[in-house]
């Protein structure tokens, strides 16, 4: 019988021996699915904002100028007017911004109107038509590569033509040369033994290009009508060589007075011949090389028409891509932006008063150009409120800032509250604070507390832009390389990367999405 001790061994081990399979198991075996922090795209707020510190101080006079350049169209008010917030006090011509509003609110429509038909698809009459194209594209296709095909059949039978026409014409040579070498060159000095080898070379050459042209006749070979072609030609150049070497000792002073001059006329009578001849060969290869180029050109250019036809087919069939939505939809913000610009502009035209108070001073008239960058008020306004808060902003700030941007106010000596205010100006010159730039802004008080002092300090948060439902993901989600924005998304159970286009960057750790997200996708927060 076995102890205790011993089962008690055994147990142990058991257990030992388990624990380390399941360690194993854990550490080789089974794989972990990685986690990743998802945030899903939804329709929220974005945000910036500019914080700063500044004081109160009396109420001063305000300088107002028009935000663009222009010529001054309308003055609404007079010296010692009294005037509301938001009164309109002058206007600029607005005539051609008028025009470029019109025209881009016009591709702004189009813009709409193509996005709208790549997401609907093309029409059942539209395919219909594309795959009537394709159709005839191909049939086209075919007769255009018979027509070739014919061409150049036509060719090299027009090459046969004037194979034989050229040989002919070259035989008619060796008879002349013959009847010359018998005549005058039948003694054995060097003129005639050159006129026999020449005699010689001529039966030679011919036989040579009757040789090639019977098997290109025979067989109707292009390859050997091609072959026949190079053939005669280099044997009318070699035989043309030789009558001009046998016209010359015609010429010698040893023959010359022997030869009649209907020979000399006979000679050069096959001279011409020979030459002739060597020109119809040599227009017989340039019409085969120009049958087979324009063939080419032509069969290249209907194959593009089928390419193009199966593209527009495929494109009418297919579901538009995601890449293809992102472009429409970029080209449709870009054309939304450009209105807005515009319009913006036509609404900065009018010069308004920041605040309620009076005209002090009008610096313009009707007609005279503004010119913001002169630093030149066009009115000066003596708010009715007694009190304003002065604040410097630092230069990379104030771009963002305009007047009548909203802002909430803390003042020190009343905690726990939030007072409303807005932008009423901004100074254009620059001022130096230990050698960093800043400008002056002035801001209004919606409603001052009753017990406010001139050098209160008063904590500003200026909101500089917003955007109110518009697809926004955190900014962690967001990742930036060489201008381009990207996201990673889980997709299938792998990462995606997409790029991006985006909008307003929230102070609010949002960023608004313009295009590559839809609401409800999730993307990985880094």
């Amino acid at each position: 019988m076995k102890s205790p001790l011993f089962t008690r061994r055994k147990i142990i081990l058991a257990i030992i021996v388990a624990l380390v399979i399941f360690a194993i198991y854990q550490g080789f075996f089974k794989k972990e699915k990685p986690e990743y922090s998802l945030a899903e795209v939804t329709l929220g707020n974005v945000f910036q904002e500019v914080s700063e510190t500044g004081q109160v101080q009396a109420g001063e006079e305000i300088e107002l100028t028009f935000k663009n350049q222009g010529r001054i169209e309308e003055i609404y008010v007079q010296v010692g007017d009294r005037v509301e917030a938001s009164t309109a006090l002058a206007k600029l011509e607005t005539d051609q911004l008028d025009i470029e509003l019109s025209g881009a609110r016009a591709e702004l429509a189009v813009a709409q109107a193509e996005l709208d038909k790549l997401l609907a698809g093309f029409s059942k009459e539209e395919i219909q038509a594309a795959r009537t194209v394709l159709e005839n594209a191909r049939q086209n296709l075919q007769d255009v590569k018979a027509k070739a095909e014919d061409d150049l059949d036509q060719a090299y039978q027009d090459a046969l033509v004037a194979l034989d026409g050229s040989y002919e014409e070259a035989w008619g040579t060796l008879t002349t040369v013959t009847s010359l070498r018998k005549t005058y060159f039948a003694s054995n000095d060097q003129e005639s033994i050159t006129v026999k080898d020449n005699e010689k070379n001529i039966k030679t050459e011919l036989s040579k290009a009757k040789e090639y042209i019977n098997a290109a006749k025979a067989q109707e070979g292009r390859e050997e009508i091609e072959k026949a072609l190079v053939q005669l030609k280099n044997s009318l150049t070699n035989i043309y060589d030789y009558l001009d070497e046998i016209r010359n000792i015609m010429d010698d002073t040893n023959y010359k007075n022997d030869i009649s001059d209907a020979d000399r006329v006979s000679l050069d009578t096959e001279k011409v011949n020979v030459n002739s001849a060597l020109s119809n060969i040599i227009d017989a290869q340039q019409n085969i090389t120009s049958t087979k180029v324009n063939n080419t050109e032509k069969i290249n250019a209907a194959e593009g028409k089928v390419k193009k036809a199966e593209d527009d087919l495929a494109i009418k069939t297919a579901e538009p891509r995601q890449v293809e939505i992102e472009l429409y939809q970029a080209r449709l913000n870009q054309a939304q932006a450009q209105v807005d610009i515009l319009e913006n502009k036509i609404q900065e035209a009018v010069l308004r008063a920041p605040i309620s108070g009076q005209i002090t001073e009008i610096n313009k008239k009707v007609g005279e150009i503004a010119q913001p960058s002169s630093g030149e008020a066009a009115m000066v306004l003596l708010p009715t409120d007694p009190y304003q808060i002065k604040v410097d902003i630092y230069e990379e700030d104030i771009v963002k800032i305009d007047i009548g941007d909203p802002v909430d106010i803390e003042l020190i000596a009343f905690p726990d509250r939030i007072f409303k205010g807005k932008v009423i100006s901004v100074n254009p010159a620059e001022k130096l604070v230990e050698g960093v730039v800043y400008y002056e802004v002035k801001v209004n008080f919606e409603e001052a507390p009753e017990g406010i002092k001139p050098g209160m300090t008063a904590d500003l948060i200026i909101k500089t832009s917003s955007k109110e439902n518009v697809l926004v993901v955190p900014e962690d989600a967001i990742w930036e390389k060489e201008g381009e924005y990207t996201v990673k998304i889980l997709k299938n159970g792998e990462i995606e990367e997409r790029k991006i286009e985006i909008g307003l960057w929230g102070d609010n750790e949002m960023v608004e999405i313009v295009s590559g997200l839809a609401e409800g996708e999730k993307v990985i927060i880094d």
